[in-house]
């Protein structure tokens, strides 16, 4: 598939499965055939922010993720420290620098251990962009077993701009898309909070979608249970970012 077409697919996607299952394979064909995407908005100068609120997808294994995502390591790597602190991309190689420089801590050091038991030696990052100072998401391209960080330093001096730019689309896609099901909410749920963030009050919303004033109640009630806040307003700011509601139904 050229450029363009894959390009063309990315912006017509409508979940976010297939368009990660595309992406994978586009980039694989360059030569990474493991990838982690994380987009938070909670960043701070010390953390990348809490994993619950993150989108965070990836095609390694099971062995790898149960660690690095799932136990937080991911904290304390050193990729993940220059994606919070830096825009644009960046060769592994860096870390190679640091290393020499006395530069990483020992948490840091424990990263880069456990990331070579798992074949994760050579690579590139990309840190996007964001207009919103908390906001932040970034993609960390593992190249394929054997290939160097010299192997990889010319892939992306050949095809650099190409997989940026496409980096770049579906990251922008991706934030449209719906994500996060621990945090799924009902067709009832959503439209009660899509209508309240409107400004509509309960008894507003009651009459607009034909029901009792108790039952948007519960909606509501039930809605700030699956999202795990404590207030309405909460509840609207948190589907909103999880793209949960003011979504179309395809």
């Amino acid at each position: 598939m050229s450029l363009t077409s894959h390009l063309n697919a990315v912006v017509s996607s409508s979940n976010m499965e297939t368009l990660w299952d595309m992406h994978c394979q586009k980039l694989d064909g360059y030569g990474f055939d493991r990838i982690i995407y994380g987009f938070s908005r909670s960043v701070t100068d010390v953390s990348p922010g809490a994993p619950d609120d993150m989108v965070l997808l990836t095609n390694h294994d099971k062995a790898y993720t149960d660690v690095f995502i799932r136990e937080g390591l991911f904290h304390y790597a050193p990729m993940v420290r220059w994606g919070m602190n830096n825009f644009g991309t960046s060769s592994w190689s860096v870390v190679k620098d640091w290393v020499e420089q006395g530069k990483l801590s020992h948490d840091e050091i424990k990263v880069l251990e456990f990331n070579k038991e798992h074949n994760v030696t050579a690579g590139y990052s990309q840190s996007m962009h964001s207009a919103q100072s908390r906001s932040r998401g970034g993609f960390a391209l593992t190249a394929k077993k054997g290939f160097s960080q010299f192997d990889v330093d010319a892939i992306w001096g050949k095809y650099g701009d190409e997989i940026a730019l496409i980096n770049s689309v579906t990251h922008l896609k991706l934030l449209t898309l719906p994500y996060n099901d621990s945090y799924q909410l009902t067709r009832r749920q959503r439209e009660v909070l899509e209508w309240v963030g409107d400004g509509k009050t309960v008894a507003d919303t009651a009459m607009i979608m034909g029901l009792t004033p108790a039952t948007v109640e519960k909606h509501l009630r039930l809605a700030r249970d699956n999202l795990q806040v404590e207030t309405t307003a909460q509840a609207i700011l948190k589907a909103s970012f999880l793209n949960q509601i003011f979504i179309l139904d395809i």
